[in-house]
């Protein structure tokens, strides 16, 4: 059946829904991180049970469902279901509400399919913005009493992640723990945690992070598609905007949860959530640089097939960024935090970046500082060069706060401005036995990431300065 065949449904109205304050709710878990991958858990289950649980109720087939997850969804009923959509939908964020402690709640906007799609989709939006301010509040019931079947709690959202993946197979029941109750089939989310060392249930951060090989760091690596809004205003046709969202959802989830599962990144990411057009998982730090080359790759094909009949390069690129926790007790909340800030830096640096390292990077720079980090590993690992060469880089870099604390400031001065004595310095650290053709390339390589054609300066370019944090990350493990 046609989504909006004249079958589905004699006079329609589309229903838009969007659960509100999800940062409030994410950040309310503080420092337990099984109650943090649970709540964003929850948060995904929700944005898919309460629009089934809503044509179940109505009696409809559940094919009117355009789109749904990542904290909202789209779906067509028919003009004499707005009061009972109305009552249900009151109802849900009345729940949902007391459950989350008023952190979280559901916003919804109905209009008639009257008009051009532009036009409906701009009465849609408006009349959800209009949940933010007082006006949002007008719906009948909405503060009345009601006491919660159960107090929500950490060990609620906890036990939730922990119980991956028969968790995801469940169903809007409003008098159920959590308002979601067991249900025979899983609904369409990403699953995969890596397992802690006993294998009964997904591992923390920290053990992941001891996972890594060099330095034992975790982090929490964030991706947004550019562009998204403005792709989506631009469709002609509600079955347009649905095609887009649809395949956009099935690209993220599908894939990120393929990529998790080889065997590179298995044992050492978890996936928080994937949405419509953004994903956030957390591991160990050399896992999720390759994870974050590798998904960037696959999303540059899957929207190019996608979106190949469309003009302009918005909904197609992928935007990343990486925050490492400070220390292995770090809470994954503050790390979420801290990567949802690095990722807005990315993106307003502009599309197709990554930031790493607290550097913004294009994709093409990403893979040359990839290329420049096994340079640097070979040289130390293969031909014998000392570990102290990336200190002595890292000593020549013009950022003073990142000069080695042997140097004093007027020497660290006179490094930068006098580029023979990067030269000199240099060459005794590179002046091993080794002497084979494939050194000498490596050697040459290294020294071009520094010096200008002129040799006027020594600077080291953004892919370059991310190559050897990578590297100094990488070395780390040897001592351990």
């Amino acid at each position: 059946m046609n989504w909006l065949s004249p079958e589905a449904v004699l006079v329609q109205i589309f229903l838009q829904g969007k659960l509100l304050g999800l940062e409030a709710f994410l950040a309310d878990a503080g420092g337990d991180d099984a109650a943090f991958a649970g709540r964003c858990l929850y948060a995904s289950l929700l944005a898919e049970a309460v629009p089934r649980a809503l044509l179940a109720r109505l009696g409809l087939s559940p094919e009117l469902l355009g789109t749904s997850g990542g904290g909202q969804f789209l779906a067509v009923l028919a003009v004499e279901h707005q009061s009972a959509a109305h009552e249900f939908l009151t109802e849900v964020t009345r729940k949902i509400s007391a459950f989350t402690g008023s952190k979280l709640r559901l916003a919804w906007a109905l209009t008639e399919n009257l008009g051009a799609w532009s036009d409906v989709r701009k009465r849609l939006d408006e009349s959800l913005l209009r949940w933010r301010g007082a006006s949002a509040f007008e719906h009948d019931g909405l503060f009345d009493p009601f006491v919660p079947q159960s107090e929500a709690t950490g060990a609620y959202y906890a036990d939730l992640w922990r119980r991956l993946p028969d968790s995801v197979a469940v169903r809007w029941e409003p008098w159920a723990q959590g308002v979601l109750a067991p249900a025979e089939l899983p609904l369409p989310v990403a699953t995969h945690a890596a397992l802690n060392r006993a294998g009964d249930a997904p591992a923390l951060p920290a053990e992941l992070g001891a996972r890594a090989k060099g330095a034992p760091v975790w982090g929490v690596l964030r991706g947004d598609v550019d562009g998204m809004t403005e792709r989506l205003k631009k469709a002609a046709s509600v079955e347009e905007h649905i095609q887009i969202s649809v395949l956009l959802k099935q690209l993220f989830a599908g894939e990120a949860q393929a990529l998790a599962s080889q065997p590179e990144f298995r044992r050492k990411v978890s996936i928080l959530y994937t949405g419509g057009d953004d994903f956030a998982i957390f591991g160990a730090w050399d896992a999720l640089l390759g994870f974050a080359q590798e998904f960037h790759r696959i999303f540059a094909m899957g929207s190019e097939a996608i979106l190949e009949e469309f003009a302009g390069a918005e909904g197609k690129t992928l935007s990343m960024a990486l925050a490492s926790a400070p220390s292995p007790g770090s809470s994954l909340a503050g790390v979420y935090a801290e990567a949802g800030r690095l990722l807005e830096i990315a993106k307003s640096d502009g599309r197709d970046t990554i930031c790493l390292f607290g550097r913004t990077l294009d994709w093409k720079q990403f893979a040359a500082a990839s290329d420049l980090k096994k340079t640097l590993v070979k040289l130390i690992d293969d031909f014998g060069c000392p570990p102290q060469l990336l200190g002595e880089l890292a000593a020549f870099y013009r950022e003073t706060d990142r000069v080695l604390p042997a140097r004093t400031g007027r020497r660290a001065v006179e490094t930068q401005d006098r580029p023979w004595r990067f030269h000199r310095r240099l060459g005794r650290v590179l002046d091993v036995p080794a002497r084979s053709r494939e050194y000498q390339k490596a050697r040459k390589s290294l020294l071009e990431e520094f010096l200008n054609r002129r040799q006027a300066s020594v600077k080291l370019k953004p892919s370059g300065r991310v190559a050897l944090d990578w590297a100094r990350l990488a070395q780390e493990g040897e001592s351990r």
